[in-house]
C-alpha cells in the first residue's frame, strides 16, 4: 500500500540541514502567489481540505490545483471532529479530495477537542480507526496522522494502527515515544515565505530526497 518508514535515518542538528521542507496552508492564508513560492527551498504542501462531516475548506480546489500546477508534492488534511462519526467524515473527505497516484498520502488532524464530551477514548479511537481504515482502502495509501505529542500518548500510543506520524511541536524536536519514528514535523506556526501574505506552518520531512521521492511517488 506505499507504506514506508525510515527509522534509521540520523536527524539534523538543526532545522536548515534537512533535506525535504515544506508547508502547510487553509484558507486563513487567503490567496496564494503559488508563483512566488521558492521551490528550491519548499518540496511539499498540506492543503486543508475538509472538517468534520460536511465542511469543505472554500479555498481547497484551487489551492490543490494551483500547488500541483506549481510542481509541488501535494496532499490534503481533514480536521477530525469527534462529534461525527469516522464514516461520515471519511466520505467527506472523499467527496472532496481527487485520487491522484503522485500526490502524497491522505492526512487526519487529530487534536484534543472540549465538546463531545459523552464521547469516551474507546469511541473516540473506534471512529478514527474507521476512517483511516476507509481512507487507505479508497487511496490505497495509509493515512497521516497529524498530531500533538499529548494527543499521541493520550490515545494513539500502542492504541491505534501503525499510521505514519505527523508531529505538531513548535518547541523541541519531537521525541519517539515507541518504535513508530514519525516522518513529518511541524516546527513552527509563525513562519514567512513570498507568495503568503499571513504567517504559514513549516514542516519537515524526516528523510533523504531519495526517501521523500520514494514516499511521495509509491511503487505498487
Amino acid at each position: 500500500m506505499g507504506y514506508v518508514l525510515f527509522p534509521r535515518v540520523v536527524q539534523p542538528p538543526h532545522i536548515s540541514d534537512y533535506a525535504i521542507h515544506g508547508f502547510d496552508v487553509s484558507h486563513h492564508q487567503g490567496d496564494i502567489a503559488w508563483r512566488k513560492i521558492d521551490q528550491k527551498h519548499y518540496a511539499f504542501v498540506f492543503i486543508k481540505a475538509t472538517e468534520g462531516g460536511d465542511y469543505q475548506d472554500p479555498k481547497f480546489q484551487m489551492n490543490w490545483l494551483n500547488a500541483r500546477e506549481v510542481g509541488l508534492k501535494v496532499g490534503a488534511y481533514h480536521f477530525f471532529r469527534n462529534c461525527k462519526t469516522g464514516a461520515e467524515q471519511a466520505e467527506n473527505y472523499i467527496r472532496t479530495v481527487p485520487k491522484k497516484h503522485d500526490s502524497l498520502p491522505p492526512v487526519m488532524d487529530l487534536e484534543f477537542q472540549w465538546t463531545c464530551p459523552e464521547v469516551t477514548a474507546e469511541q473516540l479511537q473506534q471512529e478514527i480507526t474507521i476512517m483511516a481504515q476507509r481512507l487507505e482502502q479508497h487511496y490505497e495509501r495509509k493515512p497521516i496522522f497529524y498530531t500533538t505529542p499529548k494527543y499521541y500518548q493520550a490515545y494513539i500510543q500502542a492504541k491505534l494502527g501503525h499510521y505514519p506520524l505527523w508531529i505538531q511541536d513548535t518547541k523541541k524536536m519531537p521525541v519517539r515515544w515507541d518504535k513508530r519514528p514519525w516522518l513529518f514535523w511541524q516546527y513552527s506556526h509563525t513562519g514567512k515565505m513570498a507568495g503568503v501574505a499571513t504567517v504559514v506552518d513549516l514542516n519537515v520531512f524526516r528523510g533523504s530526497r531519495q526517501q521523500f521521492m520514494d514516499f511521495s511517488m509509491p511503487k505498487y
